[in-house]
C-alpha cells in the first residue's frame, strides 16, 4: 500500500480481552482504522454466542488464553508487554483478581494505554459488581421506562428495546478515548488508564431524553405533550391506540401510506424551505396557500408578537392547520409508491425516507454500493454482509471496504504477530527516559476548531470535545435557518463549551471573516451533503488554499465511504431509522414507530465524527499528513443493529424480539411483575441449574412454558425478594428505573465538577443559565482518565454572544465590527430572548 493512503492506525497493537458487544467492538473499530488487534477468549470461546461475533473479531488474530491458570496468566502478560492497548470490559476488579493489573502495568510502562468498560462504574458502590448485561443496563439507566411520548399515552410501561444502545455509544465513546490517549501519547509519550462505563455512556447518549428545562414556554409543547398533560390532570387513562395516536403526529412529522401500501416517514418540521418543498411536490401547496395557510416572518420574536396565527416550518403546528395538513398529506401520498416517493424527497432536498426493514437496509443497492455494507469473506459464514466502518478518511476508505475474517492463531503466531509489527514501526513519540509526567491537563488543550453544524450530530460532536479543551467557534447565518425549538431548544445540549457568533459568510465581507477563522484553526466541521461543498468552498482545494494544514469532518444522513444512489439526500435521524429498520422493528413492519429516544443515532455519529477527527489530529502529529474525515448516520445505524445488521445464505430469519408487545427476547430475558412492581431477568438456558436452585422457582428446569411458570412465580413476591435471590445465584436481574427517577435522586447545583467520581449517573442543575431558565442536565461523565483531565463545559451561551469577541480577535477594528452589523454581515443574536417565549 502506498504509505500515503496508509491507515491512520497501521502500527498500534492492541490486546482485546473484550466480551460481549462493547469491548470487542472498540477493538473492531480500531482495526478497522489499521490497528493490529489480538483478540483473547476464554478457553469455552466468546461468552455471547452469537453470529455478530463475526463482525466483532473481523481484521482480528484469534486465541483462547485460560487466565485463572498461571500459565495462561503469563501469555497474556506476554502479550500486553508487546501491545500499546489493552481493552476489557469485565465487572470492575476482575482483571486485576486474575493477575492482570492495569495501575501496576502502566508503572513500568508509562506509555501504556488501558481501557476499561464495565457495565456499571467502578466507584457505583451499589452497582459495581452486579451481571451488568446490556439490558440490565438499560433498565437501571431508564431506557424501558422513558420510551417516549407514544408508549406513555399508549400506557406501556415499562417497554422494551433489543437494541444495544448502551454498548452502540460506548463503543464510540470508547474509541473516542483511545484515539485521545494516542494523540496525547505522540505529544508526550504517556499513555493512560481510562474507564467507560456502559451505563454513563448510555446517559450520555440519551442526553437530549434527560435535560429539563424548567417553565419551558407552552409553544415547545406537541399535541403528545398536551395531551400528556390533559390526561394526568383529569386522570383520564393513558390507553391511546396507535391510530388514535398518528393524529397527535405533526403533518410534517409522521408516517403515511402509498399507493403500495407500504408507509413512507415524512420528516421536515421546523425548517421553512424543506416543508415548503414537501407541499409542493404533493401537489397541495398552492391549494394550502388559497386556504389561508399564514406564514410568520421572524419566528424567533416572543409568540405574541407574531404577525400570522402560525406558518410551515414552526414544529409544532397548532391542531387546526396540523389537522387540515395531515388529510391533504395523506390523500397526496397514495399517488405514488413509497419508493417513488423515496426518489422525489431525495431528489427534491427534502428530509423522508421508505419504512423498510433491517433485513431490506443490508441487502438494499444503495448500502451495498456506498460501503455501508461490506461482504467478508469467512469459513464460517461464507460470504457474510456485515456493517461498513463507521468512521473513514476521504478518497482513502478503499482498505477499510475489504475486511479480513476473523483468523485463529496459536500463541506463538499472536505472538509473533505484534513483535514483527514492532519491528517496522517508526517511533516518532518520546520514549524512555523522554517520557514526560502526567500533566493534568486536557486531551486537546489548544486544538482549536471552527463550528459549521447545526442539529443535533454536527454539534454535538464538537461538544463532546469541549470537555477534552478545545476551543469552538460555532458559527452560524445572521437569518437562522429553523425554528426555534430546533436552532435553539436542542442547543442547550450542543451548544455546550463554545463560543458563539453570527456571519453571513455568503457575503463578500463575510466570507473574509470564514477565511481568517480557517486560518486560525485547526479543524472546520460541517454537517451537509457532499454536493453543498463546492459552493461553500469546502471542497479539499478551495480550503487547502486558505490553511494547507486545516483538517475537515463532514457529517451527513446517508453517506458512505463510496457514492451511492443516496449519497446527497439529506435527512435527519428518524429517517436513517425508518429507512433502516429500527422504526419496524420498535412498533411492526405494518405500524413503524419512532424508536423512543430523541437523538438515537445523532448522538453517536456526533461521538463518531469526534473520534474521526482525533484520529486525523494524530495521525498529522504523527506523520504532518492532512486529511477530511467523513462518517454519517447511515454508518452509526449499523452498529446500533450489530445484533441484526448481517446476512449471509442460511441465516436465521430477521425475527428478533420486536413491537409493542414485546417484553423481552424470550422467556429467561424478560420483563415480569413482582407483587411490587416490575423487574428484568436478563438469564440464559445454561443458567437452568441455578434457576432452579432459587426458592419460589424450583421445578424450571421441567416447564414446559417458562414464561408462564416465571409469570405465576415472581409475582408471588416482591421485587426486592427477587433482586435479593437473583443477585446471590449470580443471575442477572434489574429493577427498571425511569431517567426522572435517575435525575431526581442524582442531581446537585452545578460545582464546576464533572461527576466522574460520582458513581454511574450524575446531572448538574444550572439555576443562573444564560437561558434565563434552570436547566438540569447530564454531566460530561463517561469518559474516565486517571491521568488526563476533563473539564465542566460551560452552558451554552446565546447565539451571537460571542460574536464581537470572534470578530476582535480576528484583527478586526471596532469601525470595521459596528459597519458588518449595521450591514447585517455579522449579528449579536437572532432576537432579544434566548429561547422565545
Amino acid at each position: 500500500m502506498n504509505k500515503q493512503n496508509q491507515l491512520p492506525l497501521v502500527g498500534v497493537r492492541v490486546a482485546d480481552f473484550g466480551q460481549q458487544i462493547a469491548g470487542p467492538a472498540v477493538a473492531m473499530v480500531l482495526a478497522d482504522l489499521g490497528a493490529t488487534v489480538v483478540h483473547i477468549d476464554p478457553p469455552g470461546g466468546p461468552s455471547w454466542k452469537h453470529p455478530a461475533n463475526a463482525i466483532l473479531n473481523r481484521n482480528k488474530a484469534s486465541l483462547c488464553i485460560d487466565l485463572k491458570t498461571q500459565a495462561g496468566l503469563d501469555q497474556a502478560l506476554e502479550l500486553i508487554e508487546n501491545v500499546d492497548i489493552v481493552i476489557e470490559s469485565f465487572r470492575p476488579g476482575v482483571m486485576k483478581r486474575l493477575g492482570i493489573d492495569f495501575v501496576a502495568l502502566r508503572e513500568s510502562r508509562p506509555e501504556l494505554i488501558t481501557l476499561s468498560m464495565p457495565g456499571f462504574a467502578s466507584n457505583d458502590e451499589l452497582r459495581r459488581d452486579w451481571k451488568a448485561t446490556e439490558a440490565i443496563v438499560a433498565a437501571t439507566s431508564g431506557t424501558f421506562t422513558d420510551m417516549g411520548f407514544n408508549r406513555v399515552l399508549m400506557g406501556l410501561n415499562p417497554s422494551f428495546s433489543p437494541l444495544p444502545l448502551g454498548s452502540s455509544y460506548a463503543i464510540s465513546l470508547a474509541a473516542s478515548s483511545i484515539a485521545l490517549a494516542l494523540f496525547e501519547r505522540e505529544k508526550t509519550g504517556r499513555g493512560d488508564n481510562i474507564e467507560v462505563p456502559i451505563a454513563a455512556a448510555l446517559m450520555e447518549g440519551l442526553s437530549y431524553n434527560s435535560y429539563v428545562v424548567d417553565q419551558l414556554p407552552e409553544r415547545y409543547k406537541t399535541m403528545r405533550e398536551l395531551e400528556i398533560e390533559h390526561r394526568k390532570s383529569n386522570n383520564i387513562k393513558m390507553d391511546v391506540s396507535y391510530a388514535q395516536l398518528q393524529e397527535y403526529l405533526d403533518p410534517f412529522y409522521r408516517t403515511y401510506v402509498c399507493a403500495d401500501g407500504r408507509q413512507f416517514y415524512c420528516v421536515c418540521p421546523s425548517h421553512r424551505n424543506h416543508a415548503e418543498r414537501a407541499l409542493k411536490v404533493l401537489g397541495i401547496y398552492d391549494e394550502l396557500v388559497a386556504e389561508g395557510l399564514p406564514e410568520v416572518k421572524d419566528l424567533h420574536v416572543p409568540i405574541s408578537e407574531w404577525d400570522g396565527e402560525t406558518s410551515i416550518g414552526v414544529y409544532p403546528l397548532p391542531k387546526k392547520w396540523a389537522d387540515l395538513i395531515s388529510e391533504k398529506m395523506k390523500k397526496a401520498f397514495l399517488q405514488k409508491t413509497s419508493d417513488e416517493w423515496g426518489v422525489i424527497f431525495g431528489e427534491g432536498q427534502i428530509p423522508g425516507a421508505p419504512h423498510r426493514s433491517t433485513e431490506e437496509w443490508v441487502n438494499s443497492e444503495h448500502c451495498n454500493a456506498s460501503g455501508l455494507i461490506v461482504e467478508v469473506e469467512g469459513t464460517e459464514f461464507g460470504t457474510m454482509k456485515q456493517p461498513g466502518p463507521i468512521v473513514w478518511f476521504e478518497n482513502e476508505s478503499e482498505a477499510m471496504l475489504k475486511p479480513k475474517p476473523q483468523e485463529h492463531v496459536s500463541f506463538e503466531q499472536a505472538l509473533a504477530r505484534l513483535q514483527s509489527v514492532a519491528k517496522i514501526e517508526k517511533i516518532s513519540r518520546p520514549t524512555g527516559q523522554d517520557i514526560q509526567p502526567a500533566s493534568g491537563k486536557g486531551w486537546l488543550d489548544g486544538v482549536k476548531i471552527l463550528d459549521l453544524t447545526n442539529v443535533i450530530a454536527g454539534p454535538h460532536s464538537t461538544a463532546f470535545m469541549s470537555r477534552f479543551g478545545a476551543e469552538i467557534t460555532k458559527l452560524d447565518p445572521v437569518t437562522p435557518l429553523y425554528d426555534p425549538l430546533i436552532g435553539i431548544l436542542f442547543t442547550f445540549q450542543t451548544g455546550v463549551g463554545k463560543q458563539s457568533a453570527l456571519v453571513n459568510i455568503m457575503t463578500k465581507e463575510g466570507r473574509e471573516v470564514f477565511e481568517r477563522l480557517v486560518r486560525s484553526v485547526d479543524i472546520v466541521v460541517i454537517n451537509a451533503p457532499d454536493r453543498q461543498m463546492k459552493p461553500l468552498g469546502l471542497d479539499q482545494d478551495s480550503l487547502s488554499a486558505i490553511n494547507p494544514d486545516v483538517l475537515f469532518c463532514r457529517l451527513d444522513c446517508f453517506g458512505g465511504p463510496r457514492t451511492g444512489s443516496k449519497t446527497n439526500y439529506i435527512g435527519y435521524d428518524d429517517i436513517i431509522q425508518a429507512n433502516s429498520g429500527i422504526m419496524s422493528r420498535f412498533g411492526k413492519p405494518e405500524t413503524p414507530e419512532e424508536h423512543a429516544h430523541l437523538g438515537t443515532l445523532d448522538v453517536n455519529c456526533g461521538f463518531a465524527a469526534a473520534l474521526g477527527m482525533v484520529i486525523a489530529l494524530y495521525q498529522k502529529r504523527k506523520t504532518g499528513k492532512v486529511c477530511r474525515v467523513r462518517t454519517s448516520l447511515s454508518a452509526v445505524t449499523n452498529i446500533a443493529q450489530i445484533p441484526f445488521a448481517f446476512d449471509y445464505e442460511g441465516r436465521a430469519p430477521f425475527n428478533e424480539a420486536s413491537g409493542r408487545e414485546a417484553m423481552g427476547n424470550h422467556a429467561l430475558s424478560h420483563f415480569y411483575r413482582t407483587n411490587s412492581g416490575w423487574v428484568f431477568l436478563d438469564s440464559h438456558s445454561g443458567e437452568l441449574a441455578k434457576l432452579d436452585a432459587i426458592k419460589g422457582l424450583n421445578g424450571i428446569q421441567q416447564s414446559q412454558d417458562m414464561g408462564q411458570f416465571l409469570r405465576d412465580q415472581l409475582v408471588k413476591e416482591s421485587s426486592a425478594y427477587w433482586l435479593k435471590e437473583f443477585a446471590a445465584a449470580d443471575i442477572a436481574c434489574a429493577e427498571p428505573f425511569s431517567i426522572e427517577y435517575l435525575r431526581e435522586h442524582n442531581s446537585r447545583v452545578a460545582d464546576q465538577k464533572v461527576g466522574t467520581d460520582l458513581g454511574s449517573y450524575a446531572f448538574s442543575i444550572f439555576p443562573d443559565h444564560p437561558s434565563g431558565h434552570c436547566i438540569t442536565q447530564v454531566d460530561p461523565y463517561s469518559i474516565r482518565p486517571r491521568e488526563a483531565k476533563i473539564r465542566a463545559v460551560t452552558p451554552t451561551e446565546k447565539f451571537g454572544h460571542s460574536t464581537i469577541k470572534v470578530l476582535q480577535g480576528l484583527g478586526y477594528s471596532e469601525s470595521d465590527i459596528n459597519d458588518m452589523l449595521e450591514k447585517k454581515i455579522a449579528a449579536t443574536g437572532w432576537g432579544r430572548e434566548f429561547l422565545p417565549s
